[in-house]
């Protein structure tokens, strides 16, 4: 089995997800767009993992590999093979598959919850009724068409979807531990700016690692989700 991830910048790795895949028995490889953009074939595949990023999906024009990574992406969906999309990861799935991606009225950025959609359909992960997740995020997107919708949070309508049974995309970080998440303060603290749904850098390193745990957990359960 291979799984292979698309990583946006040095600093937004795969976090706990590779103690999952190197349990699993996985090869894993990926594709840095930062350094070296080499896509591997579908087929070659077994699992697709999308990775966080700062930039936009419709940041083109400055990244003009997105174009090629979303083609990739839809061609996975559609070849069957399960994705995963973390935060810009997931975006850039509901970009793909036709969905828009827009500000959102406010930025999440720190430990907040999120909550399983009221909605739920049977067939679709199960979130938990409520549980506080990591979040850096500015943008959200509407859903593609087919997708459902699977969690939620007060200021932010789609913090998750699936696609089938295979796909998924998170609005937030499951991933994240404490070393991502001193990486991802260093890289982009100047976004720390006052606001109702921005914490301190102080608060987010705070964390226990009680709630890093509970996360990772989270995170193991939807990888799992897709092989039963």
């Amino acid at each position: 089995m291979r799984a292979h991830y698309l990583q946006h910048v040095p600093f937004e790795g795969l976090g706990s997800i590779e103690v999952w895949l190197q349990d699993a028995g996985y090869e894993i490889t990926s594709t840095q767009w930062y350094d070296s953009p080499e896509l591997p074939k579908i087929e070659e595949i077994d699992l697709l993992v999308v990775m966080g990023g700062p930039m936009s999906v419709n940041d083109e024009q400055d990244y003009p590999w997105l174009s090629d990574e979303k083609k990739f992406i839809k061609s996975a969906i559609e070849a069957g093979r399960p994705t995963l999309g973390i935060c810009l990861g997931a975006q850039l799935i509901a970009n793909a598959m036709g969905g828009k991606v827009f500000p959102n009225s406010v930025k999440e950025i720190g430990w907040f919850p999120i909550q399983a959609a009221k909605s739920l359909n049977h067939g679709v992960f199960q979130f938990p009724g409520e549980v506080e997740v990591f979040h850096w995020h500015g943008e959200t997107f509407s859903l593609p068409p087919g997708a459902v919708q699977i969690a939620e949070s007060k200021v932010c309508k789609n913090q998750a979807f699936q696609i089938g049974a295979n796909v998924i995309g998170l609005q937030f970080h499951l991933e994240t531990t404490s070393s991502s998440a001193q990486a991802i303060v260093d890289n982009c603290r100047d976004e720390l700016v006052e606001g109702e749904y921005i914490q301190a850098e102080a608060d987010i390193l705070s964390a226990s690692q009680e709630q890093y745990s509970a996360i990772n957990s989270l995170m193991r359960n939807i990888l799992e989700y897709f092989y039963q």
